[in-house]
């Protein structure tokens, strides 16, 4: 869609996948691959770019690219049967010419794009449940980040789901960085089998690896990087949880898709549904929102 002055292109990356390109009347971009639905840029007007990527990320299917906004479904974690964080990262979108509409607010001055997931039949015989999952990314006038999931159930029994948006942000340093808004809440530490935990301090800072769930948080979230006095904060509808993950020193050297020293410049903060799983009666329909923007710290 094309709205005053924003612009939709659709490319392709080297592998040939089909990507679409937003960009708003001030310069700001997004640019969101067909593989996974996930979005892999997002500048500012400036051309800052807000989402970390791996150097060594593999943008082949079947991998999930290691960086920008991966899409956790129906699975998050391990925790079930499927592949980690289900199968939705490493799927083929495909652009929904024709979607259900949207309220009117979330279209008007927006470059966006839908996109639409339906199970196939190798997936359907994983996990046997029929869904859409509609996708619209937004990049606003004012450069924020909107993504707008709706997932419906369009079979004849219930099926329950978790899900994340699994957003790396570009950091200047990690040791730097806090993140305010997480506080006094409850969460489970994967590093300690899930085990349940109370936050104690007033914000989270970091000097190891980190790979946790906050459960029930409050709507906004902010991560704060001291070294480039920039904010990002994070609001969801729908989401209640929230993870936060950096692998840190020894963990990123294990991972083939991650540089050794990139835990520096990265921090996963996602928006989350993950301790009690979505379910969804035949018919029904689920809405999750998560808007992201920038903003100078004071």
């Amino acid at each position: 869609m094309n709205h005053s002055g924003a612009a939709v292109e659709v490319t392709k990356d080297r592998n040939g996948i089909d990507q679409v390109v937003l960009r708003n009347p001030r310069g700001a971009s997004a640019r969101v691959s067909l593989h996974g639905g996930q979005v892999l840029s997002w500048r500012t007007d400036r051309g800052e770019e807000l989402l970390f990527t791996s150097s060594k990320a593999i943008f082949k299917p079947p991998y999930a690219v290691r960086g920008g906004i991966p899409i956790c479904f129906p699975q998050f974690g391990q925790r079930g049967s499927l592949e980690q964080h289900g199968f939705a990262r490493n799927r083929t979108w495909i652009i929904d010419d024709n979607p259900p509409p949207l309220h009117p607010s979330d279209s008007s001055g927006k470059a966006y794009t839908d996109l639409l997931l339906k199970p196939s039949e190798d997936d359907l015989k994983i996990w046997p449940h029929s869904f859409e999952f509609r996708l619209r990314v937004s990049l606003m006038t004012d450069g924020n980040l909107s993504l707008i999931s709706r997932i419906r159930n369009i079979n004849c029994k219930p099926f329950s789901f978790s899900i994340a948006f699994h957003t790396y942000f570009s950091l200047s340093d990690i040791s730097e960085v806090r993140v305010e808004g997480l506080e006094t809440l409850d969460y489970l530490d994967n590093l300690c089998q899930r085990e349940r935990f109370t936050e104690q301090g007033d914000a989270l800072t970091f000097e190891s690896e980190v790979d946790k769930v906050y459960l029930g948080s409050r709507d906004i979230i902010a991560i704060f990087d001291h070294e480039t006095k920039r904010t990002f904060l994070i609001q969801k509808e729908g989401l209640p949880d929230v993870g936060v993950w950096n692998p840190w020193e020894k963990k990123s050297k294990t991972m083939i898709d991650f540089g050794d020293e990139e835990y520096k410049q990265m921090l996963c903060v996602n928006g989350a549904a993950v301790e009690k799983p979505i379910t969804l009666k035949p018919g029904e329909e689920w809405t999750g929102r998560l808007e992201l923007s920038v903003v100078p710290s004071s």
